[in-house]
């Protein structure tokens, strides 16, 4: 928020003089105000894992992240860039391969990887599009310097929290929009409902069903689910209530069975259909697989999407944007060591403690050693892993993430943060809501910001031009 020389940057300007003329008593004030809006609303995180594993609020906090409009601009064309060439990849691996035929991406890789599906091998989806929501994880170092964390392309979860930060902001600090221009994200589920309908398969008709797919009530992301249903306008359904009716997906009404064309699905593809993954599960649809293969239905994001967003595959990302756009990556990508590589791995044992080590298949902050914070003990258990398989793990060095300030006890203090834009993708159109979800690690020199861990979340605005 502030330069070297205690002077506000430029995006924080007009924000740092409204500071200037608040006590930090009535931030504090402000901040349990949104606790108990948060708390009545019913936005609450399950975190697995934990001995207090109940429902809990991820912490917001009410010191807003702030984006210029030209940094901003350059953030949109570099995201476009690496969405299209996701799509593109994962058309590819599921037709011609043409990337392992060209040698850039081993094809082991590909083959032998968990989240590649092949039961999605010659299926284009409606539109052709695979990834109908993203979600980029961006960390910034420096002045104009941002790097992708990884690519979200199964189920970006936290858009509901994006919403309701800035829902919660405009409330609490109505003064602070009127005196600084922010570019708005309130249209983000009449978008969603827009994209996902022109994804509808060829053969719907008139203004397309959408639904939205959810475990059930004690998923931790369940608030959202039903959030985005509700701003859609679409159904909120759960396996049980969809069958097959005459070769289409239909849900169930109190006047019958009505086909759907478009799921939102929030469960993982292994629990999409139990005559076709798993057959225990009780979360899916049977049979879904066969409308979907056989064009009836669209599902988002489309089944086998994870393989875009494997670790390991994020390491070759720059040659895979340069491979489909013909063009050098405009985001960089963090240094990544494939551990599965022998002299590779022999590096990353002798430098654990100055390394971020992650599962290829993880996500939400699990299962991940930061090795500068880590205890001896943690360590060497990790070493332990590491050589027992070290085809499920890569490493990165620890960069020097940006820092906000956070409202804390004290005063502001600054704490390391993320930034998760959301991309929407149609046949015709990508949309990108100006922003995204910042979050942020609450602990003091913390670099883990997932919710899941005990991160927090902030409003992100992008300036108006």
């Amino acid at each position: 928020m502030r330069q070297a020389d205690a002077s506000a940057r430029p995006p924080y300007s007009d924000y740092c003089d409204w500071l200037e003329t608040v006590r930090i008593n009535d931030l504090q004030k402000k901040s349990r105000e949104a606790e108990t809006f948060f708390r009545r609303t019913g936005i609450t995180f399950n975190v697995y894992g934990q001995k207090d594993a109940d429902e809990r609020l991820i912490p917001f906090d009410l010191v807003p992240r702030i984006i210029d409009a030209r940094e901003w601009r350059q953030l949109v064309k570099g995201i476009e860039q690496r969405v299209k060439a996701i799509n593109a990849f994962l058309h590819d691996i599921y037709h011609r391969q043409e990337i392992l035929r060209a040698g850039r991406i081993p094809e082991h890789l590909i083959s032998q990887n968990a989240a590649f599906l092949p039961e999605m091998i010659g299926v284009t989806p409606p539109g052709g599009v695979y990834t109908h929501i993203v979600g980029v994880d961006l960390v910034r170092t420096g002045a104009d310097e941002f790097f992708v964390l990884e690519d979200n392309a199964r189920t970006p979860s936290g858009v509901s929290y994006m919403l309701e930060n800035r829902e919660t902001m405009l409330k609490m600090f109505p003064e602070l929009f009127s005196r600084i221009k922010v570019q708005p994200i309130s249209n983000y589920p009449a978008l969603l409902r827009r994209s996902l309908g022109k994804c509808a398969p060829a053969r719907s008709t008139g203004q397309p069903t959408v639904a939205v797919l959810t475990p059930g009530l004690h998923n931790s992301a369940y608030f959202e689910h039903a959030f985005l249903a509700d701003q859609m306008g679409a159904e909120l359904v759960e396996g049980h209530d969809l069958r097959v009716v005459d070769g289409r997906v239909a849900m169930r009404t109190t006047q019958g069975y009505f086909p759907v064309d478009v799921l939102y699905r929030r469960i993982d593809d292994e629990f999409i259909d139990p005559l076709n993954f798993n057959r225990d599960s009780m979360l899916g649809v049977p049979g879904i697989m066969d409308v979907y293969r056989a064009g009836g239905i669209t599902l988002a994001n489309a089944p086998g999407t994870g393989i875009a967003d494997d670790k390991a595959i994020y390491s070759y990302m720059p040659d895979i944007v340069e491979f489909y756009t013909g063009q050098a990556s405009i985001l960089k990508n963090v240094p990544t060591y494939r551990c599965s590589e022998p002299d590779t791995l022999k590096y990353v044992l002798e430098n654990l403690e100055e390394l971020v080590v992650k599962e290829v298949h993880g996500s939400g902050g699990y299962g991940m050693l930061v090795g500068p914070a880590a205890s001896k003990r943690e360590i060497t258990e990790f070493r332990a892993k590491l050589t027992a398989r070290p085809s499920n793990y890569i490493a990165q060095p620890t960069l020097a993430l940006s820092t906000v300030p956070v409202l804390t006890r004290a005063g502001l203090a600054p704490r390391h943060v993320d930034l998760r834009p959301y991309v929407l993708v149609s046949p015709d159109s990508i949309d990108i809501t100006p922003g995204g979800l910042t979050r942020v690690a609450m602990k003091a020199g913390s670099l883990v910001v997932n919710s899941s861990q005990g991160g927090g979340t902030k409003d992100t605005w992008v300036l108006e031009e």
